[in-house]
């Protein structure tokens, strides 16, 4: 709900208050339900309130009952809504600050339009891409998130069971709730790994060597989210009576088992080092021998760092709008990125993405990957690996149309000719 939207919006919940319109009401609810400022309120209920109109809406709010009724990545939101913890979905759906992050990543898709070509065969598109030697269906990867088992029982295994049948890039988080080994089977292939760097290296060192063992060639190093961060829009949210998270969190909803710091004795070291910095890059380079990349660079100085330091790839991110309140999307970032680089390292981008037509713009950007977390941990929540599935099956087939529609035959194709941004200030 962006400039003069919100406005009219409260009007138009006024006007349902005294008229009767039950197709009206509906029409209304999607409109809610497709706006990230909603989401990062908690949904439509949390935007709504606990309002005699809004307990009359709920009740027309259709849940969905299979993901195959699902027709965008946005109708699983609310089902997942409805079936995730109101803490963890707090979690989930929040940004840091005030949210302008948050929402920015959303917003900056609007300001960069398509310029398709015309009459070209689009019987022959090829989404496949190629990333470190493997290859897969489609640019499209899974992000890491953390502790996926507590959207759905299926967890990061259902996640890596849809990444399977889909053939998608699966990148797994520090804190997941399950082991690399478990996943990398699931999966039947390694996943990418996001590293949290700890203070000690030593600790790290001995992780990496877990992640190695495990067959995993690739590692992501996360560097946007070392000093904490103030996450407003969770701890509004959240339930205000959290003794119901003892079972899981051992009295402390802040604590969590993790199990790839499990058999790492971590008293007195902190899971992400702040004082962290390129000497310490170095070292995990000198340290890794499988690719090794970056996640959370936003500018073109810290790009070119990146190559002097001997990185294999960048991953354009602020963390989902979770990081630093920059209020910058990921999509404005990423060309000054691209265009510090070059070709000489692959850069991929996440934060956003919603849309195939979203996977196009990136790529026209001149990302190599495009990165989706929240609508994947929507199907999760809403229906477990089916959920997963569907939403991986709808963002591809919307990147297909997009690619047939611009006519480009293969994600090679896609360039900068393809998008304009008339709006953009640079």
């Amino acid at each position: 709900m962006r400039g003069a939207a919100a406005p009219d919006g409260w009007c138009y919940i006024a006007a349902m208050k005294t008229h009767s319109n039950p197709a009206a009401r509906r029409a209304f609810l999607k409109f809610l339900a497709a706006s990230p400022y909603v989401a990062s309120l908690g949904g439509v209920a949390a935007f709504l309130g606990e309002s005699n109109f809004s307990r009359a809406i709920a009740e027309e709010t259709v849940l969905l009952s299979s993901p195959a009724e699902a027709l965008t990545v946005f109708d699983f939101e609310e089902t997942a809504r409805n079936n995730v913890m109101a803490g963890h979905w707090a979690y989930v759906a929040s940004g840091v600050d005030g949210d302008a992050t948050l929402r920015a990543n959303r917003d900056g898709y609007k300001d960069v339009q398509l310029r398709p070509r015309r009459l070209r065969d689009a019987t022959k598109v090829d989404m496949h891409v190629d990333f470190f030697g493997t290859t897969y269906n489609s640019p499209v990867f899974l992000c890491p998130t953390g502790g996926e088992r507590s959207i759905h029982a299926d967890g990061e295994l259902g996640v890596a069971g849809a990444a399977r049948a889909r053939n998608t890039l699966q990148v797994l988080s520090t804190s997941t709730s399950t082991d690399v080994e478990d996943v990398n089977k699931a999966l039947g292939r390694p996943v990418w790994y996001q590293l949290y760097a700890p203070s000690s290296f030593e600790k790290c060192a001995q992780m990496l060597r877990r992640v190695e063992a495990s067959g995993v060639s690739v590692i992501t190093l996360t560097v946007d989210n070392t000093t904490g961060r103030f996450s407003e829009s969770y701890l509004r949210n959240r339930p205000k009576d959290i003794k119901q998270c003892g079972a899981c969190h051992n009295g402390d909803p802040g604590d969590r088992e993790f199990p790839m710091l499990r058999g790492i004795d971590m008293k007195g070291v902190r899971r992400q080092d702040p004082a962290m910095d390129w000497a310490y890059v170095d070292r995990i380079r000198a340290f890794w021998k499988g690719k090794f990349m970056i996640k959370g660079i936003d500018t073109r100085e810290d790009a070119r760092l990146c190559l002097e330091h001997g990185l294999d790839g960048i991953m354009v991110s602020n963390h989902g709008g979770r990081s630093t309140e920059t209020g910058r999307a990921t999509i404005e970032a990423l060309p000054e990125v691209v265009a510090e680089v070059g070709d000489r390292i692959p850069v991929f981008v996440d934060g956003g993405v919603r849309r195939g037509t979203d996977v196009f713009k990136a790529l026209a950007l001149g990302a190599k990957g495009v990165g989706i977390g929240r609508p994947f941990l929507w199907g999760l929540g809403a229906f477990g690996q089916p959920g997963v599935d569907r939403v991986l099956e709808i963002m591809q087939a919307e990147l297909k149309l997009a690619m047939g529609n611009c006519g480009t035959r293969t994600v090679a194709d896609i360039n900068r000719a393809y998008v304009a941004t008339p709006h953009w200030k640079t």
